[in-house]
């Protein structure tokens, strides 16, 4: 076992988790950048929650709240550091902030292609929801 740290990510931490992200995680967002993470962050100070072990973040989940449902997006562990039980304990954070604020179900978001992803989340107790699609349109400024 490692010694980790769970904590909110802060301004000081936009570089360094769009790093880890690039290094990590699984696609890319159109707020993958210091905008868009500066954005989450002033928000939802406790949205994005970070891993951190050994100096350096090793892993990040956004658990999102909007007052009526509970969203996890960008769920990423550092390649050197998985199978170590830090995305259990990300979702263990996600989920009591969640229950704190009053939220009743958690929905995350995992690529079709992301195979280790959708065992992780099926082995967390998460269910495929086939009745729902997502769909996107992009906003121009």
């Amino acid at each position: 076992m490692i010694d980790l740290l769970i904590r909110r990510a802060t301004h000081d931490d936009v570089d360094a988790v769009l790093a880890f992200w690039r290094e990590s995680a699984e696609g890319t967002s159109v707020s993958d950048d210091a905008g868009g993470v500066t954005a989450l962050i002033e928000r939802d100070p406790g949205a994005l929650l970070l891993a951190v072990a050994d100096g350096r973040i090793v892993g990040s989940v956004i658990a999102g709240w909007d007052g009526w449902r509970a969203a996890l997006y960008r769920l990423a562990v550092l390649p050197a550091y998985r199978r170590r039980g830090i995305s259990t304990a990300l979702l263990k954070a996600s989920e009591e902030r969640f229950l704190a604020l009053g939220g009743r179900r958690a929905d995350a978001m995992v690529l079709e292609s992301n195979e280790t992803g959708q065992r992780l989340w099926a082995a967390a107790g998460y269910e495929r929801e086939i009745r729902w699609r997502r769909w996107v349109k992009p906003l121009a400024r």
